[in-house]
């Protein structure tokens, strides 16, 4: 087992096992990179997708996710409000449009969007089908096969519902759902015919094995688009002395991550805007998609800066399975 071999075996079709993976973490972070890069080319060319997203409802999160600014159970402050105004949800979707943006997603706060609020959304995506013609992803929570089947109906392109870590560590980060709720709804969504995307968080006190496991997870599930998020330890979270990660932590994690899940947009998510280089060195790492714009309760990185870096890089704004 070698460097080399380990990146012609992925070029050929093969997947990468688990001790393949765990050496891969160990290997000189250039070599590791240059490889993982020669796969994103192989695999995805020059296509890179970019996304924005909205706060569409904020805080009073039922959930313990201990990491998460909106949980009630944390004390940080944040704006709390229910759904936003409609006009507000799709001006927001027109001014992405216009700015080249691909993807919108709207987030919601909370465990699951109840099914009145879901049948409004629908009403809401709709009209953002005929008046911006942007694609529509949702994060509504841990909702059912038929609450997924009317989204789809309504013009939904792809659902997010991220595992966050691996399934071992998961107790470790929220105790009230589980692992096993995130791959329920999951596999809901896709029954109802909607992609998924679906990634984690580095940097909650997980293992390197954690992190690995989590993107084996991802590969068994079929996931496409992952994105990868960097812990902004958020004061008044169990997790605000956690060490932030640092530019080559990224680097190699998502090297890795292009090893595993050859063919996927890797997506640069929360905390990119605490890397010195906003992320530049990962994008020649493997990663080859990013969330532009602002977070959820965190500021991002503006959408024109991001277009001009993609073509520095000599990216093309586009999406993989679309």
């Amino acid at each position: 087992m070698n460097l080399n071999s380990l990146t012609e075996k992925v070029l050929k079709g093969e997947q990468v096992t688990k001790e393949d993976a765990l050496y891969l973490y160990d290997q000189p972070l250039d070599e590791l990179c240059e490889n993982a890069d020669k796969i994103r080319r192989h695999f995805c060319s020059s296509c890179f997708d970019l996304c924005t997203i909205i706060n569409g409802k904020s805080g009073r999160c039922s959930e313990n996710c201990k990491f998460c600014a909106q949980s009630a159970h944390n004390h940080t402050g944040v704006t709390e409000y229910p759904l936003l105004p409609d006009e507000e949800i799709l001006a927001q979707a027109k001014a992405n449009q216009q700015q080249g943006v691909l993807r919108y997603s709207i987030v919601t706060s909370g465990k699951q969007l109840s099914d009145t609020e879901v049948d409004r959304m629908c009403s809401l995506i709709r009209r953002i089908g005929k008046e911006a013609g942007i694609s529509v992803c949702v994060s509504f929570g841990l909702l059912t096969e038929k609450q997924f089947r009317k989204l789809k109906a309504a013009g939904v392109s792809r659902i997010h519902n991220n595992l966050e870590t691996s399934e071992r560590n998961f107790p470790n980060i929220c105790t009230t759902h589980s692992f096993q709720d995130k791959v329920q709804a999951i596999r809901a969504a896709q029954a109802a015919g909607l992609s998924v995307c679906s990634g984690g968080i580095m940097g909650l006190g997980e293992s390197v094995e954690d992190r690995i496991d989590m993107a084996l997870s991802l590969r068994e599930l079929r996931i496409k688009s992952v994105p990868v998020n960097m812990l902004n330890p958020i004061p008044g979270t169990p997790f605000e002395k956690n060490e932030r990660l640092t530019n080559e932590d990224m680097r190699r994690i998502v090297a890795v991550y292009r090893f595993i899940l050859p063919d996927a947009s890797i997506r640069l998510a929360g905390g990119r805007g605490l890397l010195p280089d906003k992320g530049k060195s990962c994008f020649t790492s493997g990663a080859n998609a990013a969330i532009s714009g602002d977070m959820l309760t965190t500021a991002g990185i503006t959408v024109k800066t991001d277009l001009t870096l993609l073509k520095e890089l000599g990216y093309e704004a586009k999406m993989l399975d679309e």
